[in-house]
């Protein structure tokens, strides 16, 4: 079985927040439904078109074997892959405490070939998180 460090449904807020920097790429300001976190991401949009108001579910995992194996399937074996729209593989270079609001969040921020992952949250819902960790991101529009 797949552990999956992060999942949950996001939707939208709004796009480009600090402005358009990229033809193709565009960042999301987003928030989680269930478990009350905010996300900064990167996302191609000429591969993966996205506007505010669009809800997809987003998962954080270390493998794509669907048995959990480190092993990541290749050729035309089945993996968790199969089930979402959008993949990327990055690493995870830093983690934070922000203190600038009421109750303690921790920030991770992962880096997919440039494009960034910012994610905030309690800190009970980022134990699993380690520096250096590599991860793969899942997206699927619901």
């Amino acid at each position: 079985m797949v552990e999956l460090y992060f999942d949950d449904i996001i939707e939208v807020d709004r796009l480009d927040p600090d402005g358009k920097k990229y033809d193709k790429v565009s960042r999301i300001e987003a928030h989680s439904e269930e478990d009350d976190m905010h996300l900064l991401l990167d996302v191609n949009t000429e591969l993966y078109p996205i506007s505010a108001g669009e809800k997809f579910r987003l998962a954080l995992t270390q493998t794509l074997s669907l048995n959990g194996s480190a092993v990541t399937p290749e050729g035309k074996q089945k993996s968790l892959a199969d089930k979402f729209e959008y993949v990327m593989h990055g690493l995870l270079y830093k983690i934070a405490e922000d203190t600038s609001e009421a109750n303690l969040k921790v920030v991770i921020y992962i880096s997919f070939g440039g494009l960034q992952l910012m994610l905030k949250g309690e800190p009970s819902k980022m134990g699993k998180f380690k520096v250096d960790q590599k991860l793969f991101l899942l997206m699927r529009k619901v």
